[in-house]
């Protein structure tokens, strides 16, 4: 149905001789775009078309899933709960993978507590970055983590008991933050 919304919205562009919704358009000053769009729409009735896109992306793939449960749980409620696991998952294998908090299962409980810890405080210093700055809305964790790793600081101790700070190995993830924190000084 999405793609039907898309293909009528181009066939009333056409047909009215107008410019193509935002969406479809590419909206940078340093591009030529020289195009030209035929819908099928003339030629097909709606059910025609819906056919046609079931056909072309139907390709027995699709599946199902089933949620099985020793609870008394609503469809919604199911639903709920599978979807809060799934995130917790992700958060779990970003702390692996991205934050690379190293294997578990030979450590004692205090250090696997503290490691945890570490590794949310790491998760959630990573996630209101992406909170604070937009550039870093849809940057992966594994980049935001390297550019913060490569961030040197060197703290010069003046005769006077001044200290001198002094960063190196910028780049525009870090910048960002190193920025930031001197305007918060």
């Amino acid at each position: 149905m999405k793609k039907l919304k898309e293909a009528k919205e181009i066939q009333k562009a056409i047909v009215n001789k107008k410019k193509l919704p935002k969406k479809f358009r590419i909206d940078n000053e340093l591009i030529e775009i020289e195009y030209s769009f035929r819908t099928k729409l003339e030629e097909l009735s709606d059910e025609e078309a819906i056919e046609l896109l079931k056909a072309s992306l139907i390709n027995g793939r699709e599946g199902f899933f089933c949620l099985k449960s020793s609870k008394d749980l609503t469809l919604e409620e199911a639903l709920k709960i599978y979807r809060r696991k799934d995130s917790i998952e992700k958060i779990f294998h970003s702390l692996k993978n991205e934050i690379q908090i190293k294997p578990l299962r030979v450590w004692s409980d205090d250090s696997i507590y503290g490691a945890i810890i570490l590794g949310f405080i790491a998760q959630l210093f990573i996630s209101l970055m992406r909170y604070e700055f937009e550039d870093l809305k849809h940057r992966s964790t594994k980049f935001i983590k390297k550019s913060l790793k490569n961030l040197t600081l060197t703290v010069n101790f003046l005769k006077n008991g001044v200290k001198q700070y002094i960063f190196a190995n910028f780049d525009k993830i870090n910048s960002l933050f190193v920025t930031r924190m001197s305007e918060i000084s």
